[in-house]
């Protein structure tokens, strides 16, 4: 058992190695109870509050059912049924879930809204998306990588395609450091993760032994063990971005010609994913554009490599991980 009682979950990088080892081992064996009918429920009486500025399907649902599998209650907040942020501050707020919740998760814009959160609450605060990190899906990909590639952590070649100069570039960058991987970021020039995040990773590749390669060359993907991407056009942005966008990125796409520059990789994407026509911003995206497929092809996304729905499901284990580990 892990245990990081009263820890909030904020980055990444406010773990040591150890402890993101330890969360993944952790989410595992949570996982490996659910399966087998053997789940101890560790949070019985605990109170959530889920704080969510941002639309969310995997997050809010990992988040309730993780907490009814524990004996947990939660409380859904948006901005429409809370006065967070328009009539009361973050800090306010704060104050008045702390006193009455034994942990708070937060979906949001800023990521000094969840640092203030945290500062204030007296609580575990965890984060759930901010524009800058997304911790709750990288411990989902690294344990989703335990599951498939047959080797240690160390040993894993992982490479992210595409626009990596936000939330889940920064967060793979770093996770994957932590884990020692051999970490490939591929995007076009003025796409990479910020020189800051980069710094960061190297700080922790010299204790850890990761590899770091940032480059615009689609060769970088030999070898790889996982192939992921995410996303053109994050949430809250506008839509006047989509034609730099795809300009930029269509050269990045995840298609069958650059699987096959790494057979057998598995193919990760945080979703949802704009692999077809079945949504409303696909449509659009084809109508203005004609641009039927973006970061990845649905032969890709449909295919044996894809192991997208794991990774969903493992959102699940590894909240119930985070919160197993600092409510307990």
């Amino acid at each position: 058992m892990t245990f990081l009682t009263g820890q909030h979950f904020l980055k990444e990088s406010d773990f040591t190695p150890e402890q993101w080892l330890s969360l993944i081992g952790l989410s595992e064996q949570l996982k490996q109870e659910r399966a087998s009918g053997t789940e101890v429920q560790r949070l019985q009486g605990k109170a959530i509050a889920l704080i969510f500025e941002k639309t969310s399907t995997r997050t809010r649902a990992a988040f309730e059912v993780a907490a009814i599998h524990q004996g947990a209650g939660t409380t859904f907040l948006d901005t429409s049924s809370s006065q967070i942020g328009h009539k009361e501050s973050i800090e306010d707020t704060a104050k008045v879930l702390g006193r009455m919740y034994d942990a708070i998760q937060f979906r949001g814009d800023r990521q000094a809204d969840v640092e203030l959160l945290a500062a204030n609450s007296g609580v575990p605060v965890y984060n759930g998306l901010t524009d800058d990190w997304h911790p709750t899906q990288m411990l989902a990909d690294a344990l989703t990588i335990r599951e498939h590639v047959k080797k240690p952590f160390s040993e894993v070649v992982s490479v992210y395609v595409g626009d990596a100069r936000f939330n889940t570039g920064r967060s793979f960058l770093v996770s994957a450091t932590l884990l020692g991987q051999d970490v490939r970021i591929v995007a076009p020039a003025g796409f990479e993760p910020p020189a800051n995040v980069v710094e960061l990773a190297e700080e922790i590749a010299a204790g850890t032994g990761a590899r770091i390669t940032i480059t615009d060359s689609l060769d970088a993907v030999e070898g790889a063990d996982a192939v992921s991407t995410d996303v053109w056009v994050s949430m809250g942005e506008k839509k006047d971005v989509w034609s730099e966008r795809i300009a930029a990125l269509l050269p990045y796409q995840v298609n069958a010609g650059l699987m096959a520059k790494a057979p057998g990789a598995i193919f990760m994407h945080c979703l949802p994913a704009f692999h077809d026509q079945e949504t409303s911003v696909g449509r659009d995206v084809f109508n203005s554009f004609g641009v039927a497929e973006l970061e990845v092809t649905d032969e890709v996304f449909r295919s044996p490599a894809s192991v997208v729905f794991d990774q969903a499901e493992n959102r699940l284990h590894t909240i119930k991980a985070v919160m197993v580990a600092t409510l307990s």
